[in-house]
């Protein structure tokens, strides 16, 4: 069952979170972290009756001019990763957001209808966390990050560190060094909803890689992730029905 925060439980660190980094303590960070943000069940309404759908939206230079917005904004479940804006981009991208995928370095302002959601890599993520909630004294991580930012406390999310190395070792069979932010939250999604619909992923249709809203270059092959293998997987799944995917082209 996944729960509202996807909560960490007390008991080894997983991988990449060692307790004694620096002097900090893993568990006395996850409870303090949860002491703000308290655990709850949800997503629990499964049923055979139900059909939650599901869009998960990339930053993918290849949604522009696609005029998908109403289509993503269908959707029951509309999860944006790091900075994607909506603003002057409805038409391609729509303007619904249910849940942000973000980090530390990736942090934008939320309005109180949108879940906060940490894919915590290291341990300075978890405490940035509680830092932008309470005395906002971290303002660095290996860069410059915001000490606060808008969003409802209630709303906010955090995945188990286990699910990350769940995805490295059993969906990527330990190809690059860690998943990428969208192949893990396309599994997250395949957790949560009963039909997934991936928008934004990939090149444009000139073949180059570059956010939407700006001309920041992306490669799925350059980095630490096993783009290639990542690549492979998420088409395999299409060919299975388990998601769709939209690339913005014909």
């Amino acid at each position: 069952m996944i729960t509202a925060r996807i909560a960490f439980r007390k008991g080894p660190s997983q991988r990449g979170l060692q307790p004694s980094m620096f002097g900090v303590n893993y568990t006395e960070v996850v409870d303090q972290m949860f002491s703000l943000f308290p655990d709850k069940e949800h997503y629990s309404d499964a049923g055979p009756d139900r059909c939650r759908t599901c869009a998960v939206v990339g930053n993918s230079a290849n949604l522009l001019g696609s005029h998908y917005g109403s289509l993503i904004d269908f959707h029951d479940i509309v999860i944006r990763i790091n900075k994607g804006p909506t603003k002057g981009y409805e038409r391609d991208v729509g303007s619904k957001t249910t849940h942000r995928i973000l980090y530390p370095e990736s942090a934008v302002d939320l309005d109180n209808s949108t879940h906060l959601v940490l894919f915590p890599f290291k341990i300075r993520d978890m405490q940035w966390l509680i830092s932008t909630f309470t005395t906002r004294h971290i303002t660095r991580t290996y860069t410059r990050v915001k000490p606060s930012i808008k969003a409802d406390e209630n709303k906010v999310m955090v995945l188990h560190p286990g699910f990350i190395k769940y995805v490295y070792e059993k969906w990527l069979l330990k190809h690059g060094r860690y998943p990428s932010t969208g192949f893990i939250t396309i599994i997250f999604a395949l957790h949560i909803c009963d039909q997934v619909n991936v928008f934004g992923f990939g090149a444009s249709s000139t073949g180059t890689w570059h956010h939407y809203f700006d001309k920041t270059r992306t490669h799925y092959k350059g980095g630490p992730h096993g783009g290639d293998f990542e690549n492979k997987t998420m088409h395999q799944l299409q060919q299975r029905n388990k998601i769709s995917i939209y690339k913005g082209y014909r």
